[in-house]
């Protein structure tokens, strides 16, 4: 997260609130995605990869509730809630079911940007924190750069190693095709799709991993790649 610019994904069926919030997190520097319903926001937290979404709860197509446990079920993005809907009850369903923060309509906005930099801080630190990432009987040492497969040490390439890596930090998360390339190949790369599909080959076949019936890593046809989550 700290390499690129910090993407900010705001689902509200409001124009008016997107426009305010597009306008005041811009100024701080953050890159702004919109979702004007539950399914466009959903798709935009799997295709835009956002550092961070805030999430109404009253959408025209489904519940905000509903949209936040969809997402968990592959995301673990921040979610700051930003309703209208200012009962106890509703704050605890959505704390609970996954939101790490809640503000209740209407809101300052400074209140609200301070809360921004604190989940997007808490964030950080905990990625950076994390030595490393097991799945099953997969682990990738951040720390070392190892990846161990039932206890034993798996030869990867730079490039291998770079895609598993990025997979595993967002371990549950779909990562797009176009991401990994910018991120491991560079940005005059985002079309070189065959790149990143020999490495993953060549990754599940080290990893014994068919692709048919993966244990680690999930194609997401025309998106991009998921390692299963921890």
């Amino acid at each position: 997260m700290s390499s690129q610019p910090t993407t900010i994904l705001i689902v509200d069926d409001e124009p008016q609130i997107r426009k305010f919030l597009r306008i005041s997190l811009a100024a701080q520097g953050y890159t702004v995605l919109e979702g004007a319903n539950g399914e466009h926001g959903l798709a935009q937290a799997a295709l835009g990869k956002p550092d961070l979404v805030v999430l109404d709860l009253g959408l025209p197509d489904m519940d905000g509730q509903q949209v936040l446990r969809e997402l968990r079920a592959w995301s673990s993005v921040p979610v700051l809630v930003l309703s209208v809907r200012a009962s106890e009850g509703e704050k605890v369903l959505a704390l609970d079911g996954g939101a790490n923060d809640y503000v209740t309509k209407p809101f300052g906005i400074q209140e609200f940007l301070a809360r921004v930099r604190v989940l997007l801080r808490q964030s950080l630190v905990a990625e950076q924190l994390e030595s490393s990432r097991s799945i099953g009987p997969l682990t990738v040492d951040f720390a070392y750069r190892r990846v161990l497969l039932d206890g034993a040490e798996v030869a990867l390439t730079r490039k291998e190693y770079a895609v598993l890596e990025q997979l595993a930090r967002h371990a549950g998360r779909v990562v797009t095709q176009q991401q990994l390339l910018k991120d491991i190949w560079g940005p005059t790369h985002t079309e070189d799709t065959h790149y990143l599909r020999v490495v993953v080959g060549h990754l599940r076949q080290k990893l014994a991993d068919d692709p048919a019936s993966p244990r680690f890593i999930v194609t997401e046809a025309g998106v991009g790649y998921r390692l299963k989550g921890a």
